[in-house]
């Protein structure tokens, strides 16, 4: 895998200075369904090897990110007993851009505006390649799960519950 001439991202900036081989997947937006399951759908993977990341607050000044497959919803008490604190919820959309230089549908932990503990679903070591938010709307990196783990300094735990 090697990063397309495309726009690169300040993630993208990340994994070259680390070193780090990825594609890069562009794909059409659509504003009225910014899903991972939509995303899956454009690039030609299942749902479940592309990785959604959402910013949560764990109360006071604390937030982590969550990184979970497309076909799953995170438990915010799973999360909760991973990172070791009382209590997990999804941070308002309106902190997300403030807090990480990221909008909804291109949130990343790599490259994010402020450094926050990362946690990703267990079975993103499932597969050989995974796909995340490159930065930005419309555009997905695939790269392996073990250099996305060491990019974004994630820990793994089980988090999900299955979506529906």
């Amino acid at each position: 895998m090697k990063a397309v001439a495309s726009t690169k991202t300040n993630a993208a900036r990340l994994l070259d200075q680390l070193g780090i081989a990825y594609e890069l997947r562009p794909y059409e937006v659509d504003l009225d369904d910014l899903t991972a399951l939509s995303v899956a759908k454009k690039i030609g993977l299942p749902p479940e090897q592309v990785f959604k990341t959402l910013l949560t607050h764990a109360g006071g000044r604390d937030y982590l990110f969550a990184v979970v497959p497309g076909d799953a919803e995170l438990d915010p008490k799973k999360l909760a007993t991973a990172a070791g604190v009382k209590k997990v919820e999804l941070a308002p959309l309106k902190e997300v851009e403030p807090l990480t230089g990221y909008i909804r549908g291109g949130v990343t932990v790599l490259a994010a505006k402020k450094s926050y503990p990362a946690f990703a679903d267990e079975t993103i070591e499932l597969f050989d390649v995974i796909s995340i938010s490159a930065g930005q709307r419309g555009l997905q990196m695939l790269l392996k799960p073990e250099d996305y783990l060491r990019a974004a300094e994630a820990s793994v735990a089980d988090m999900t519950r299955a979506a529906g």
